[in-house]
This record gives C-alpha cells, structure tokens and sequence, in this order.
C-alpha cells in the first residue's frame, strides 16, 4: 500500500499521533493522555492499529507495583478504620466490653477482636478490670497514621491508584498489611503488577505523515453527524471523514440462549400448560429419600459403590423425617400396612442415612408425595449423577425429566399417553415403541424406547404406576403414574445431535449455529 492510500485508511486516532510526534519520541498512554488528551482505551487502539500497519515499533517495557483502593478501603477512608474506631470509641466513651464495641460500631466479633489484638501489641489499648478495653497509651501508632495517610491519599486520585515507587518505606511496611493481590474483597488496598510500554514511531512514520499532510488531513474531521450538529448548523464548517461503503462491515455476535438451556425451558413451558406443578430438590440426597422410599431393598445392585457417588464429608444426615422411616422401614420388613410380604430383611436406619449425590430423578416424586393432594400432576427436571461408562448415549451427569400424577381414576392408558406425548411433541421422535420393564417401585412398569435416524432405538425412559409399598408408607392411597425419561436424550432428537456430548460442547461456533437451526 502506497503512503497516500496508507493515510487515507488511517483513524483520527493514529492520524493525531503521526502528525504530532517524530521517530525518536518515546511515547506511551501517559504522554498521549497528557498532550493529545486521550483516554488509557484510546491510546491502546491507536498503537495497536499503527503496530499492525507496521508505523509503530515496541521500544521497552518496564513493569512497576501498583495499589488500589478498593470499595472496602474507601469506606475506611472515609468512616475511618477498625482501629481507628474503635480508639476513638474508648477514648470517648471509657472502658467497655469487645462485644459491647462491636455493637455499638456495627462491627464484626472478629473485625472487633482484631482491631483490639493489633492495638493491644502496639501497646495503645489493654484489657482492663472485667474484660473490658481500656486505654494504655492511647495515641495512635506510626502505623496507624502512616494507613491513614495512605487511604487519604488513594481516595484523592481519580483511580485510587498508587505507585510502589511513590511509597515511602514506612508507607510500604503499613501497605504490606492493609493490601492483598487476590481475594482483596476484605482488604483495603487490591495489589498488583501493571506493565508499561514505550513505542517509537518506525522508519516509515515520516512518510504517511507527510501523505497525511499533502492530503490536508488533521485528525479533527467528523466521523458522525450528531444532532447537536444538526441544530447548530456546526457540520457546515467541518470537514468530513471519507467512508469506503465497501468494506466488510463487523460482524455483531448478539447475546443468545444455550440451545440445550432453551429447550430444557421449552419442555417446562409444555408441562406447565398441561396444568402440571414443577418441584425441585437438592443434589446431595439421603439413601432414604433416593432409594429406601421408593421400595428399593438395600441389597440391591445399584447400591453399590460403582454406581452412586458418595460423600465424604459429612457421610451421613443427622436424620430422617418421622413417621416416613418408620412407615418405609416397616414397609421394607414386612409389607407394614401395605398389605405386601416387604423384602423380608432387617432395614438399616444408620445405612438410610448415608448421603450421596442424586442418582435419580424419581427421588424428587417420593418426597412430593408426601404433600401431594388429590387429584394432582408435578415435574421436575433433576440434574443426576451415577458412575457410566461416557459414550453418545450416556454421560455420568445428566438431566431426568421426572414426573407424577396422582389421582382416583389414572392407570396404565392415562400413563402411556403421557409417555406418546412426551415422545412425539417434546422429542419430536417419529417412531415410539413400549417395552415391558421392571423397577423396584412401579408395578406395572415399562420402558418407552424411541427411533433416533442415527443412533437407531434406543431407551427414552423407564415409567409405570407406584406400588402401595411406595405411596402408602408416604401418606398417598391412590394411584399415582410416574415415569422418568432422559431429557438429554430428548434433546438429540429436538435439536438434531448425534452425541449427548455435543449438549455440553465448548465449541462455541458450534453453539451459535446449533441456536440457530432450533426453533421452540
């Protein structure tokens, strides 16, 4: 590019610093602030784009500690310090209590028992007759004045910043115990390391300068006609900025919804307006809640270790809520009151219990039965964990949409035209098919498999109506549907994937053009 077509592309910003400045100035964002009155943004953009036109060059970089004020250290600037506070609060008031102290300056326990430990060392307060705090020497420390200066002078500056350099070394021992360089949320002053780079225009500066010259251009030409200018008539004096109407314009990246965020939405809008009540729960469950509830005996195989993740710490809830372990613990013996024979096993009331993380979706159904009125529909869209093998169709954290209905007259045709529904209008599968199954808790139970163009069948969900082992021992005597279906496999059909790890993708190109393609 030739040097007048070089200086017809230039910025006022760059056009500015080339007519101002010659090859061996050594210019940075203070020099352009003070001389051109550029902001810190505007001189990055300026040596940025005549670095990339190759008409600035990097000369050195030097790199300095800085301090700055942060919200908590400008309340101290101004309503003054712990210590300072609490000085002032003794030496006016006369000896008192730290939890009286802490009171009436609005203060912490431990904010209070700092304050005094720090003041108590430097010998300015004591701990006087019954506990309370009293004057020793009562004149402020070096320390404390040297804080006080250092906050004074930070909320002076226009960014509460000061230099390392500008710091005297007493100034520089009192910052080392008021500053932090993370977490400095409950400091006053934030540290960090800040670089400063020096350019010099590059050999070939001169030239574009003198294009710019010959062209008349000064940097001061309008590059957008406001409404001031229009009622001032000002615009008719001024020179305008040539626009090349041909360039590729940028490209807007507006804000969008997650695909997989805005279906999972979708799916709770649909269940809504068919009248159903949405639950939620917590992630961390007892083996009660999770298993023990629903029937399921504790010797069964998906107790195991490999299959649900436990914690750590704590291991175990302080309790189970009265009279359900009672009632599920009888249940689970000798049928209880359900009129069943039970598992026939001694139920363990410490192994019930053990927390874990939720391993299904159908824990959320047995805790809202026991609040559940007649006739009613709730759902809920539970985030589970357990141990899987991580392949297209299988993650070891996913999403159940879990459901119940409850009501004097449903039974097995109410519950399979549920699951149709679900299938085809939330799925959007074309091809459904049911499969007899078994579930601990459910009798009758079925699986409900549907056509992926790709992946073939596979299961969608298991579903079926609670049996009185499981409803009864919660407070429930009439039958109630349940089913639990993956969501996330709902998801391949409805957003057209081949693999539920495409769900959780990183790839955010591959995101946009996936919100794209969806429509709700």
């Amino acid at each position: 590019m030739d040097a007048r077509a070089l200086a017809k592309s230039l910025h006022p910003l760059e056009t500015k610093v080339l007519l101002r400045y010659g090859p061996g100035d050594e210019l940075g964002n203070a020099r352009l602030a003070a001389e051109l009155g550029y902001k810190e943004g505007q001189s990055n953009q300026a040596f940025s784009w005549l670095g990339a036109k190759g008409l600035v060059e990097e000369a050195g970089r030097t790199t300095r500690v800085v301090y700055e004020l942060t919200p908590l250290g400008r309340e101290l600037a101004e309503k003054g310090t712990g210590e300072e506070r609490l000085l002032r609060r003794v030496a006016e008031n006369g000896p008192a209590a730290l939890p009286e102290l802490a009171a009436a300056l609005g203060l912490e326990q431990k904010d209070i028992g700092s304050a005094f430990g720090q003041l108590s060392k430097e010998g300015i307060l004591a701990m006087g007759e019954g506990k309370k705090a009293t004057l020793a020497s009562g004149k402020a420390s070096p320390r404390m004045e040297a804080v006080r200066a250092l906050l004074e002078r930070a909320a002076k500056t226009v960014d509460g910043i000061l230099g390392d350099e500008s710091l005297s070394a007493p100034e520089r021992e009192a910052m080392a115990g008021i500053a932090r360089k993370r977490g400095a949320g409950d400091s006053a002053f934030r540290a960090a390391e800040r670089e400063t780079i020096v350019y010099r225009l590059s050999a070939n500066a001169p030239e574009a300068a003198a294009a710019l010259r010959e062209l008349g251009v000064t940097g001061d030409e309008i590059g957008a006609l406001t409404a001031a200018m229009l009622e001032s008539g000002s615009w008719k004096d001024g020179t305008f900025r040539p626009y090349n109407v041909g360039v590729q314009p940028a490209r807007l990246m507006p804000g969008r919804l997650n695909p997989y965020g805005e279906f999972l939405a979708s799916v709770k809008d649909k269940l809504v307006s068919l009248g159903f009540e949405e639950f939620d729960g917590s992630l961390v469950e007892t083996e009660f809640w999770n298993s023990d509830a629903l029937f399921m005996p504790q010797f069964h195989s998906a107790r195991d270790i490999h299959d649900v993740y436990r914690l750590a710490e704590p291991t175990s809830a302080k309790f189970i809520e009265e009279p359900y372990l009672s009632q599920v613990a009888s249940a689970h013996e000798n049928g209880g009151a359900t009129g069943s024979r039970g598992w026939s096993y001694a139920f363990d009331r410490e192994f019930t219990k053990r927390l874990i993380l939720r391993s299904q979706g159908t824990v959320l159904s047995a805790r809202a039965l026991t609040r559940a009125a007649v006739p009613s529909k709730y759902f809920g869209i539970a985030r589970c964990f357990r141990y899987d093998k991580v392949d297209a169709t299988h993650l070891s954290d996913f999403y159940q949409t879990e459901g119940i209905v409850v009501g004097e007259d449903v039974n097995l045709r109410t519950l399979l035209g549920f699951l149709e529904m679900f299938a085809r209008e939330v799925a959007g599968a074309k091809e459904v098919k049911y499969v007899p199954g078994y579930f601990p808790f459910t009798e009758p139970s079925v699986e409900v498999h549907i056509k992926h163009p790709v992946l073939g069948w596979f299961e969608l969900g298991g579903a079926g109506i609670f049996r009185p082992e499981v409803t009864e021992p919660l407070g429930v005597k009439v039958p109630v549907l349940a089913w639990g279906m993956g969501i996330d496999r709902m998801a391949l059909m409805a957003l057209g994937l081949n693999d539920l790890r495409e769900l959780f993708s990183d790839d955010v190109e591959a995101v946009r053009l996936r919100r794209a393609s969806f429509s709700v």
